[in-house]
């Protein structure tokens, strides 16, 4: 039984849970709209080009959460899956996570998005192991600040070999999905490498090492 690990945005959907969230709550009228949306659009920027600083975006995505309390903020998450991740699913992410889980294999999503934002989507694909960006919680709320280590470049590796500890398996028999540069620490350290549907800097490193390269885009 080997380990399939999923990177989580752009790479089993077709677009950026961390952003459409944001995006959202901009819609939903809860934050100041034309601020928020110019900074989410500056850090998923940043994300793309690999210069993303991870404690300022965090301090910026988790704040929303630690101002509403747990009924509100689950009730607008059912409304985001209805809305913004239902519609860029796709159907061949879930074939590829049904081929893993027909061959017996432990499947894993690794996210740099938060645990709040991402486990109904884990769900929805039907995984049942989810790494993320832990948010603190204090007597039930949201603090705003990051509980641990963020999920995030080399923090994946961290996080996933804590994991690893409780839930063994091989790296050099594992596979790794994703889409970012930002998952080459973790995608060099398993022994099938795949590159989703990249972006240019993941794609021409694969193209020199020699990783595959899919694409889960619908056609």
């Amino acid at each position: 039984m080997s380990l399939a690990i999923f990177d989580l945005d752009n790479t089993l959907l077709a677009d950026d849970s961390d952003y459409l969230w944001g995006r959202f709550l901009v819609t939903l009228g809860v934050v100041d709209g034309e601020w928020y949306e110019k900074e989410n659009q500056r850090f998923y920027d940043d994300y793309k080009s690999g210069k993303l600083d991870i404690f300022e975006f965090l301090s910026f995505a988790l704040a929303p959460l630690a101002e509403h309390d747990m009924e509100t903020l689950d009730s607008w998450h059912a409304r985001f899956m209805d809305e913004c991740i239902h519609p860029v699913m796709l159907s061949k992410a879930q074939a590829l996570v049904d081929k893993h889980r027909a061959a017996g294999d432990t499947l894993l999503i690794i996210t740099a998005t938060n645990h709040f934002v991402t486990a109904p989507i884990a769900a929805s694909y039907g995984i049942n192991n989810l790494l993320a960006t832990d948010p603190e919680m204090v007597d039930g709320r949201f603090t705003g600040k990051v509980s641990g280590t963020p999920c995030f470049r080399e923090g994946k590796v961290e996080r996933l070999k804590e994991w690893l500890v409780e839930h063994p398996h091989d790296l050099s028999e594992a596979s790794f999905y994703s889409d970012s540069l930002n998952d080459l620490p973790l995608l060099s350290m398993v022994g099938h490498p795949v590159a989703v549907d990249a972006d240019d800097t993941l794609r021409a490193h694969a193209e020199q090492v020699g990783w595959q390269q899919i694409s889960l885009r619908d056609e």
